[in-house]
């Protein structure tokens, strides 16, 4: 659950002196004021109070600051007044996400308001995510960094933007930064729906170690260390390992294990630091099933038609930061190396292609990409005593990729469908500036270039061949306020989305060796947001805002393909609201609504729905904590509303409204215990829903209908943690 822990609290491990550092320092989110200035606001500073820690229990006695100044205020959502471009901006706190329960760890993100992550298969790869109107599939147009390196792979064997959060240790995780629309410079491929940006602490504070048990096999043990080392810095290192079955008929047998190690030097203003990472998965399928096979009998709901299906994957890498400020300048440099791998076998049609062998297929991607980002912002005072922030940057990106598509049986395999490797190149420069004219208006404006090369070399010479595309995107954003402790936002700008570079060269399908046209490399999305953030007493914060985005070409997940291709031209109009109050001195709301409209632009016969958007969308969550001498917790309810499943509209999914709940109890210094539930009321209900043709069992009809992946039921799961 999100936890709306108000002003009244401190965060001692999102070091920042300020606000709108701390908003700074979860790049790129750019703030309007310089180190020396801070934005006008009519909020008071808050004191400083206790916090929880990085692993989710709260600390011990007053919390204190770790590199400098303590964070003013812990709800940066609710003083983003004076500092924020959007009313779709903000960021999450490390005590928020501690507060929620997540069952996988993607699900840290749906921090995000309106973000909606789901799983359509083992738990090993990455999730199906959900934002705006958008079935983003698993991360198209929803740009994630992590440490300033991106999480989403382009030209992917299993789709394109495909971002897998496995990767990531949730308890050291400083915080998460998100945007919604296309009017930020600093954001370029993949962003037109959203960016979220994650960070990891240079220490955890405090120290701590934590053992889960629960139900259908889950085993997880994570730890967090650090110490100085060497020339006044620090080294920290965490590692996890967890084991999960699920309740599937064909378990899971899910491993994954992860590390990080990181030397930081100086603080997040003024210093550097060094990270190594290492991940390693694998694990067994349970992939989406038809309806009408479990309607008769043949197959039951946890059920598996291919039990062979499931993965491998591999994640590497080496990431750089150096960042200095002073009283007139920003400097932010990031660099980093990844190397990645991931091999997995589905079948989605099971004996639709080939009743003898089957239709299972293996997506192999092995890749190493390497990259950087660096920008200055100038902060400055004009004539008039107007403030202005501009911020010049640049980000580079290099993909040595080698993916292929074969056709197997019991993960063996039996032809090529296609291989090819792929060499993707790409520079984006952007210019933005930020000027306060007075008191109550500030604008921004900012244009972005990215320029793209791909070179496509497949055993097919018609399928062979190199593109070269550009794109220019301009922002540009307005605030008025604050009057009354209400701002209002204008926002509009331009942005994209990559193809896969295969579709920029394929003339020939490999199966059916018909033509096919090509598709473009770059994908203009337009959009425009009006948006309010209201906070009128210190206790409550709450935003309104109505969006319009439009794309040139769709992409869309193609259920019985198992991948993802350009289609046609859409539009979604939609509006969203949060709200976070502190009811009382322990008890906090949290409530997030959105609805969106979304349709392809042309008129085909076939309709204009466009399958799998979502429509609404609802959380809603109250958390306490400290009540009765250490107990604290929370509970937390997801809508996720029906969604069309062909574009005629006659064939859509079921919501589903599942609900979580926390309760745990501080014994003392460094020691707590506590239990999640998840899918409290055992809803029975799917988590994700897609309609085509299938065959099964081998030998009968093909059949066209619903396929589904279950909600997993009811479970519960113990941690305990001891701090030190």
């Amino acid at each position: 659950m999100r936890s709306v822990v108000a002003s009244s609290l401190l965060v001692s491990q999102c070091c920042a002196p300020s606000l709108a550092q701390e908003v700074q320092e979860l790049p790129p989110i750019t703030v309007t004021t310089s180190p020396a200035k801070s934005a006008k606001t009519s909020k008071p500073t808050a004191k400083p109070a206790q916090a929880a820690s990085a692993s989710g229990v709260p600390l011990q006695g007053a919390a204190k600051a770790l590199e400098f100044a303590p964070v003013d205020d812990l709800d940066p959502r609710g003083v983003q007044i004076g500092v924020a471009q959007s009313a779709s901006e903000g960021v999450v706190t490390a005590t928020e996400l501690a507060a929620r329960p997540v069952y996988r760890t993607g699900e840290l993100l749906e921090s995000v308001p309106g973000l909606i992550v789901t799983q359509h298969s083992g738990e090993g790869k990455a999730n199906q995510y959900f934002l705006r109107g958008f079935n983003l599939d698993h991360g198209t147009d929803l740009a994630i960094t992590m440490d300033g390196m991106p999480v989403n792979m382009r030209t992917h064997g299993h789709g394109q933007g495909y971002a897998d959060t496995n990767f990531i240790i949730p308890e050291i995780v400083r915080g998460i930064a998100f945007r919604k629309g296309p009017y930020f410079a600093s954001e370029g491929d993949f962003a037109s729906a959203g960016a979220i940006h994650l960070d990891v602490f240079d220490r955890p504070q405090p120290n701590f170690a934590k053992v889960e048990i629960g139900e259908f096999g889950h085993r997880r043990a994570v730890a967090a260390t650090s110490a100085p080392m060497g020339l006044g810095g620090t080294m920290m290192v965490a590692g996890e390992i967890a084991r999960f079955d699920g309740p599937w008929e064909e378990p899971d047998d899910l491993l994954r294990l992860n590390g990080i190690a990181r030397y930081s030097n100086g603080s997040y203003e003024n210093g550097f630091a060094l990270t190594a990472m290492a991940y390693s998965g694998r694990w067994n399928s349970t992939d989406q099933i038809p309806f009408y096979a479990v309607a008769s009998g043949d197959l039951n709901r946890f059920g598996a038609i291919d039990p062979t299906d499931g993965g491998v994957s591999h994640r590497y890498s080496l990431s750089a930061r150096w960042h200095a400020t002073d009283a007139g300048s920003a400097t932010r440099i990031n660099a980093y190396l990844v190397k990645s791998d991931l091999t997995l076998f589905n079948n989605f049609t099971y004996f639709l292609n080939d009743p003898l062998n089957g239709d299972q297929f293996e997506q192999a991607d092995d890749r190493v990409l390497a990259g950087s980002s660096a920008s200055k912002t100038y902060y400055s005072t004009l004539a008039g005593g107007m403030q202005s922030a501009t911020t010049v940057g640049i980000d580079t990106r290099y993909d040595d990729i080698e993916v292929g598509l074969f056709n197997t049986k019991e993960r063996n395999r039996l032809s090529t469908v296609r291989e090819d490797s792929v060499s993707e190149a790409s520079a984006g420069v952007f210019v933005e500036n930020t000027l306060r004219w007075t008191d109550w208006l500030r604008t921004t404006v900012g244009l972005r270039g990215d320029l793209y090369h791909v070179d496509v070399a497949n055993d097919r010479a018609a399928n062979s061949g190199d593109e070269t595309d550009s794109i220019l995107s301009p922002k540009a954003g307005l605030v008025l306020g604050p009057w009354a402790d209400t701002e209002l936002y204008l926002n509009a700008g331009t942005g994209f989305h990559s193809n896969d570079a295969r579709g920029t060269v394929t003339t020939i399908d490999p199966v059916t060796l018909d033509p096919v046209d090509t598709a473009p490399l770059l994908v203009r999305s337009k959009g425009a947001e009006v948006g309010l953030r209201t906070q009128p007493t210190r206790a409550i914060t709450s935003t309104l805002s109505a969006f319009i985005l439009d794309f040139n070409s769709e992409i869309l997940f193609v259920g019985d393909a198992g991948t993802t291709e350009a289609s046609r031209p859409s539009r979604r109009i939609g509006a969203e609201f949060t709200l976070q109050a502190q009811l009382l001195r322990w008890l906090f709301l949290d409530l997030d609504a959105a609805y969106t409209r979304a349709r392809f632009t042309d008129h085909l016969p076939e309709g204009r729905r466009i399958p799998g958007a979502v429509e609404g969308v609802v959380t809603a969550g109250l958390s306490f904590q400290d009540v009765w001498g250490g107990f604290y917790g929370g509970i937390n309810v997801r809508y996720f509303g029906p969604r069309p499943l062909i574009e005629d509209n006659s064939v859509r999914s079921q919501s589903s409204t599942p609900m979580s709940a926390r309760l745990g109890y501080a014994f003392g210094p460094g020691l707590a215990m506590q239990v999640d539930a998840y899918n409290l009321f055992d809803e029975t209900a799917s988590q994700i829903d897609y309609f085509y043709e299938s065959r099964f069992p081998s030998g009968a009809a093909p059949v066209e209908g619903i396929h589904f992946h279950p909600l997993e039921p009811r479970s519960f799961r113990l941690a305990v943690t001891k701090q030190w």
